[in-house]
């Protein structure tokens, strides 16, 4: 197998070669054929976030089982399955036996502590696995592992108000616009304040309104939900909810929330943070958007080129999500809207 490692934090990705893993008990060998490639990766990539070096990143799997270990229950050779952040959880924590295995207080994260899809092959925990809806081809199931359930979950944190806020525009926000328009809900996109393109592009998906993130919100909102990891948005975004409203940070780091005045926050305001997911947070994304109209929009990129991927992500050059083919010559980004007549496939 051939994978993409980073040996520890501010070291650039480099190629590894090994030998083909063999699943233990409960576990699948997965060859891989799409993995997003997600902010996270560059919080591994920073050390901003625990992860056990050398690492092997990504957490946005998409692949065939090509042999699995004993006792794997669910799956049978050659079946589609998507392979989440949670990798694993111990089961037998306060939080586990109480229905929050996304706060275990002993998991394992796909791509941080365990190896990820930067890679041809992977090991997966079978019981953490998803079977994945067959209308989505590879490239597009890929960001749903995690823009797509990350964004789930923090929507369904954020209640069900009409009006909702998304601060920071790219993977999760794209796809989560469109499922809460679904809804029947209006979203404010809020971007960078001179990205006049994304705002562009977040009102080609059917927002009501696009603009910069210091801008005020032409009208009050129940919620504001930020992808961003910018401490400096929540303030901004307690501005924007209205009294009962609550500010949901969706991203697993952010740099530090400035000051704020309390009147900011009285009325009942709230800030909430996401952590994780749950199994149960995939069952019912998934179920949810098996008939929606989604469109979903990526670039990808060959598994040589992953530390371009992780630079442009850097920047902000990616529109929609960027996704990783590692047994497909991707010699440039290509760009897809997963609605063409011949939608990318690895």
């Amino acid at each position: 197998m051939r994978a993409m490692v980073f040996d520890g934090p501010g070291q650039p990705l480099h190629a590894r070669e090994s030998p083909v893993p063999r699943p233990g008990p409960g576990e699948l060998l997965i060859e891989v054929s799409a993995c997003g490639v997600c902010r996270t990766d560059l919080h591994v990539a920073d050390g901003e976030i625990a992860a056990q070096y050398p690492i092997v990143p990504g957490h946005e799997i998409v692949g065939r089982v090509v042999t699995m270990g004993a006792d794997v229950k669910g799956f049978a050779d050659d079946d589609r399955v998507g392979v989440p952040w949670l990798g694993s959880t111990c089961g037998r924590c306060p939080y586990c036996r109480g229905g929050r295995e996304n706060l275990c207080d002993h998991p394992q994260f796909t791509g941080a502590t365990r190896d990820g899809g930067y890679a041809t092959h992977v090991i997966a925990d079978a019981r953490f696995c998803f079977a994945l809806p067959a209308r989505f081809s590879d490239v597009e199931a890929a960001p749903l592992l995690c823009a797509g359930l990350i964004g789930w979950r923090a929507l369904r944190l954020a209640g069900p108000g009409r009006r909702i806020g998304l601060y920071g525009f790219g993977a999760a926000a794209h796809l989560l616009a469109q499922i809460a328009i679904a809804q029947g809900r209006d979203v404010y996109a809020f971007t960078r304040d001179d990205d006049t393109d994304t705002q562009t592009f977040a009102r080609s998906l059917g927002c009501v309104w696009a603009g910069g993130s210091s801008t005020a919100t032409p009208a009050p909102l129940d919620a504001a939900l930020i992808f961003a990891p910018v401490g400096a948005l929540v303030p901004l975004a307690l501005k924007a909810v209205k009294k009962g409203g609550r500010v949901v940070c969706a991203g697993i780091h952010m740099s530090d929330i400035p000051s704020f005045p309390y009147a900011d926050l009285w009325e009942e305001r709230e800030i909430l943070s996401v952590a994780n997911l749950t199994r149960e947070d995939g069952e019912t994304f998934f179920a949810a958007i098996g008939a929606m109209p989604l469109k979903i929009i990526t670039e990808t990129f060959a598994l040589d080129d992953a530390n371009v991927a992780l630079e442009r992500l850097r920047a902000g050059a990616i529109t929609g999500a960027a996704v990783i083919l590692p047994r497909r010559d991707a010699q440039s980004p290509e760009l897809s809207s997963g609605f063409e007549p011949d939608p990318v496939e690895p």
